[in-house]
């Protein structure tokens, strides 16, 4: 991916030797070098022999025992003074690195840069070239190099840690990827208004703008830096770099957008699988609107603002599963915390090559936390995630299940968590986010309809798993079930075996009341659908015409009552478009051809209803005719003729009583007599 030298910077003196190309196998600085080989070139014969790997050094002892510490205890310590031949094949930087060195050792300028001070650092402390054998040895030169060119300008910054990834542990131990970190993350999180940016609209031959340098011919002091220009640069790094990058970045304090965008920006470049239809996330992190890149080198600028010193397009980095395993582990780590840092459609791109890959089960069940913090925004494409085990159905829908499951939790965590705010405050947050979180599960509502309709068609997905998806959402999550309808008629359709009890079960996670006139219509002439279910969507279809006859007729009244108000109906439709007036015209059609529909189904359910009632009288007298037995009619025949006996004789007993009760209650008349 990159060539070190042919970026190399020229025309600026960094104190120990202008920074020039070297092209091997060109005599430089008294060395030449012959197949594999290096030679000093001198009279004095050489008498010590250097292997590094599979390159020879033909070299002198003195200058090197002068310098190394490591040379002078090889050869002491060996006991052996006719020492000649030392292999290092441990030697941090290999062959490049020690060839500087070796020349350093022999008193030649060393063209110091940015691609080989890392590993001329680590191979000057593997050499122990201390200031205790000479001031002003390797050691200083290159920390001072370090500390007071590279760390102060952007572009050798990204240049050395990423120099450093085949220098492990040696660049970590000497504190050199965390100073390139914290340099990139406080260059990345300054103010880009207060620096003069190099701008020249092309790939210049000087680096990117070192963040010291004020110069006055720079047209970007006005300019407007877009917030994305460190992106690309740091995509370039490999992902323990990138990790301690992006947190040395939030310590500094940058947005978590900022931060959430460069991580699908990173991801999208090293993670090929997680990029479809062409459509990666490069473009959906990238907020910038001067992008002047120019791809057909090696070297590009993007934005006119700083320099890209990554490769081509063509050259997308092969990552092994085994490496995508660990960039997918480190990305999860480092996403950050808030809702909206990233996009819902990258944590489910990422949840799928996690579980295609095998990630660690304790962050993929973090993932999918994070997706359900955000599931409303879920589209189906993303959602239809294929199951990996063979014997499951074609997708996963357990998965769904439990970010359904993670949604509905935090949905409750949100307006169950106690709040600090004022009372006014408070009840105006909650009314708003008790709104929020309606349309959210209104949003997911449609969603898992169109996920259930989608993955219906598959004959292994159980009647269980598709009722307890269904049921999960509560029923104010659905003011309308035509997307549940159309799911359940889908699944009734690759599932033409089930029994009329199935059927009867599948159809109760609908609501019959809140189908629209479009779905009843449907439904009452679907055969698939249980007789039950549909006597229910004729009886709520029937309710809801009546409905809107009422609503029609209340409306016509009171446009009555405002018609003096408004214009006639020519000058209305004089001032209407002629395309509205023609989409008008087809639409009442529609609806007067729906109405006619609706009647002659209103006017058959009367007719059944009639029938209904005819048969159920029918039916009362066949079972009031019954024939009863001759005991029965001779007790009611004996019954009926003792109560005419006893009425007659209560009759002919008053009618006697009746003259002796005169006789007994006539007062005895006394004669007055005049004795």
């Amino acid at each position: 991916m990159w060539d070190s030298e042919s970026e190399s910077v020229t025309g600026r003196d960094y104190g120990n030797g202008i920074l020039s190309s070297s092209k091997h196998g060109v005599k430089t600085g008294g060395f030449e070098q012959r197949d594999r080989s290096w030679y000093v070139a001198t009279d004095i014969p050489s008498d010590f022999l250097v292997q590094v790997g599979d390159v020879n050094f033909h070299l002198h002892k003195y200058p090197l025992l002068s310098r190394s510490g490591k040379m002078n205890r090889l050869i002491y310590e060996s006991r052996d003074l006719d020492l000649n031949k030392v292999a290092l094949d441990d030697l941090p930087g290999g062959p490049e690195a020690f060839e500087l060195a070796a020349r350093f050792c022999y008193g030649i300028a060393v063209d110091l840069t940015a691609a080989n001070i890392s590993g001329l650092r680590c191979a000057a402390e593997y050499l122990e070239m201390t200031e205790d054998l000479e001031e002003g040895n390797l050691i200083f030169k290159t920390e001072a190099f370090l500390s007071y060119v590279v760390l102060s300008s952007w572009r050798d910054s990204i240049l050395v840690l990423k120099s450093s990834e085949k220098l492990s542990p040696w660049a970590e131990n000497l504190q050199i990827v965390r100073r390139c970190s914290e340099s990139i993350a406080w260059k990345a999180c300054a103010n880009p208004k207060g620096i003069r940016w190099v701008y020249t609209g092309k790939p210049p031959k000087v680096s990117s703008p070192k963040w010291n340098e004020m110069k006055d011919s720079s047209p970007g002091r006005n300019s407007q830096v877009p917030p994305d220009w460190w992106f690309e640069d740091v995509s370039i790094l490999r992902i323990d770099h990138f990790v301690r990058v992006i947190t040395a970045i939030k310590v500094k304090g940058m947005r978590f957008e900022l931060i959430g965008a460069a991580i699908m920006h990173y991801a999208g470049k090293w993670l090929p699988g997680l990029i479809t239809d062409g459509a990666g996330f490069i473009d959906e992190a990238s907020n910038s609107s001067n992008s002047n890149g120019n791809s057909s080198g090696r070297i590009s600028w993007k934005g006119g603002l700083h320099m890209i010193v990554a490769g081509t397009k063509d050259d997308t980095p092969k990552v092994q599963a085994k490496d995508q395993r660990m960039i997918i582990e480190s990305l999860i780590s480092i996403i950050p915390p808030q809702k909206d840092s990233v996009s819902c459609s990258f944590l489910l791109r990422l949840l799928r090559m996690a579980i295609m890959l095998k990630v660690a089960p304790a962050l993929v069940t973090e993932l999918e936390k994070r997706v359900g913090m955000q599931f409303e925004q879920a589209t189906l494409e993303d959602l239809l995630i294929p199951s990996y085990n063979k014997n499951e159905t074609l997708f996963d829908v357990d998965l769904v299940q439990r970010l359904l499951e993670h949604f509905l939790v935090q949905e409750q965590t949100e307006i169950s968590s106690p709040s600090r705010r004022s009372f006014s405050d408070k009840h105006m947050y909650d009314g708003t986010q008790r709104g929020a979180n309606t349309s959210a599960k209104m949003r997911v509502a449609r969603l898992v309809d169109s996920y259930l309709t989608e993955v219906s068609k598959d004959r292994n997905l159980s009647l269980t798993k598709f009722q307890v998806l269904a049921e999960a959402l509560p029923e104010s999550a659905r003011t309308c079930d035509d997307g549940l309808y159309r799911a359940i008629d889908s699944y009734l359709k690759a599932h033409p075996t089930l029994s009329e009890h199935e059927r009867k079960r599948l159809c109760r996670v609908m609501d019959c009341q809140k189908l629209s006139i479009d779905a009843c219509v449907h439904a009452a002439q679907n055969e698939r659908l249980p007789l039950r279910v549909v006597v229910q969507v004729l009886f709520s279809e029937q309710v809801k015409i009546t409905n809107s006859l009422a609503n029609s007729t209340l409306k016509e009244s009171s446009e009555a009552l405002y018609q003096p108000v408004i214009s006639n109906r020519k000058t209305l439709l004089e001032g209407t478009p002629q395309s509205f007036q023609e989409g008008w015209a087809t639409a009442k059609k529609d609806i007067n051809t729906l109405k006619f529909e609706l009647e002659t189904v209103k006017s058959k359910y009367l007719e059944l209803q009639n029938d209904m009632d005819n048969l159920q009288r029918q039916f009362d007298k066949m079972t009031n005719k019954k024939q009863t037995s001759a005991w029965t009619a001779g007790w009611k025949k004996l019954g009926k003729f003792t109560k005419m006996t006893n009425l007659e004789k209560t009759e002919i007993g008053s009618q006697v009583a009746a003259p002796e009760e005169q006789t007994r209650k006539t007062p005895r008349r006394w004669r007055n007599s005049i004795s």
